[in-house]
């Protein structure tokens, strides 16, 4: 129902400066308990660079994207890749339907070697209340929750994906020269 709720509100909980990394450390940790052991985690969060951005918001979305990489690896394990790092796009870029001007970001990257998105429903994964899981558990309301918080935070998020061979979204934040709050 939060979810729900959230998703059609028009107004936005305060942002604030934050550091994501921290914050995907943090969700990190947690996810480690929950994630059977036949998944390997990578991470490389190399990223100090601060977003306006609402943390819970941040939380969210690396719980979220890394839960559903662990469901596509369930049945023969994989690894499961997150990256945090900082990127400067020169031109503006039309490019894998991402939209972004030029300037600094924050790539906040989620990839895995689970089963894959097939490409007839790879359009709808944003789509409120899709899912492809059966009944009981998901809402579909992960994924369009992600898309927009990144939306709101002024940033942009691309999906590539091959049946058998596995996911990687690309999640860019645009970063800011204020300092953290912590």
């Amino acid at each position: 129902v939060s979810q729900i709720l959230l998703f059609s509100r028009h107004s936005e909980e305060e942002k604030t400066p934050i550091e994501p990394g921290i914050v995907i450390r943090e969700a990190m940790k947690l996810l480690q308990a929950s994630i059977p052991a036949t998944i390997e985690i990578k991470q490389n969060i190399s990223s100090s660079s601060v977003i306006m951005a609402v943390p819970t918001q941040i939380h969210q979305v690396i719980m979220n994207l890394c839960t559903n990489a662990s469901s596509a690896m369930k049945e023969n394990g994989g690894i499961l890749e997150v990256l945090l790092d900082d990127i400067i796009i020169e031109k503006k870029q039309n490019v894998q339907n991402i939209n972004l001007a030029p300037g600094k970001y924050v790539l906040l990257k989620v990839s895995d070697t689970g089963t894959g998105i097939p490409e007839n429903i790879i359009s709808k994964i944003f789509d409120p209340f899709f899912t492809t899981k059966a009944p009981g558990e998901g809402t579909g309301m992960g994924l369009s929750m992600v898309h927009g918080i990144v939306k709101k935070s002024g940033g942009d998020i691309s999906v590539y994906s091959e049946p058998g061979k596995g996911t990687v979204f690309n999640i860019y934040f645009p970063a800011t020269d204020s300092e953290s709050v912590p």
